[in-house]
């Protein structure tokens, strides 16, 4: 039976957990990388469809690459971080399902039905990307997820030519008290539950 974490692990997790806007000149090895994804594929999505896929932007003619793309207060803090992760959805991800849920035809639930392929691809996709920020901090990462990009210039600069479309964008670092925002409020459990 799974047992509480410790407050220390909510802390980093949660509680005092923050959105970065500006970084320690700190790179990122791509060892850690390859670790938060090991952590982030194990999360849940439904039938275990895994449409997730990421591109780590860490050079700096990648970098110059996504540029264009980011809206003007996006930039500064893109491109001052070690890593910026395009977190896009395969529109095809059900091709993969004979190898991701082999024990029936999950394929087939999908093939010619482009609005629940859609719904699917974003929905999990977006899941991943939760897990993706929670598993990043378990391994001491700081980040800065955002909107504030041309879908358009990101699909045509970092996918053309595949299946995947970009969903958004995250920061990876070692966050500084640089511009840093004060906490914004959260709604009670009132305001934003009800037990039935």
């Amino acid at each position: 039976m799974p047992k509480p974490i410790s407050q220390e692990a909510l802390d980093a997790l949660f509680n005092q957990a923050r959105t970065y806007n500006a970084w320690e000149d700190r790179k990122i090895p791509d060892e850690l990388l390859h670790q938060l994804h090991d952590l982030v594929k194990m999360g849940p999505t439904s039938a275990n469809c895994c449409p997730m896929r990421v591109v780590f932007v860490k050079s700096q003619e990648a970098k110059e690459k996504l540029k264009p793309c980011l809206m003007e207060g996006n930039l500064e803090k893109t491109m001052t971080a070690p890593v910026c992760a395009i977190i896009g959805m395969d529109m095809e991800f059900y091709e993969k399902l004979p190898q991701l849920f082999p024990h029936t035809d999950a394929k087939s639930w999908f093939v010619g039905k482009e609005q629940f392929i859609e719904s699917t691809a974003f929905r999990n996709s977006s899941l991943q990307g939760g897990y993706f920020i929670m598993a990043a901090r378990a391994l001491g990462l700081d980040c800065g997820p955002m909107s504030g990009f041309s879908p358009k210039k990101i699909n045509e600069t970092f996918f053309a030519g595949t299946t995947t479309k970009v969903n958004f964008l995250c920061n990876l670092g070692y966050g500084t008290e640089k511009d840093l925002f004060p906490r914004s409020p959260r709604l009670s459990f009132d305001e934003a539950n009800s037990i039935i």
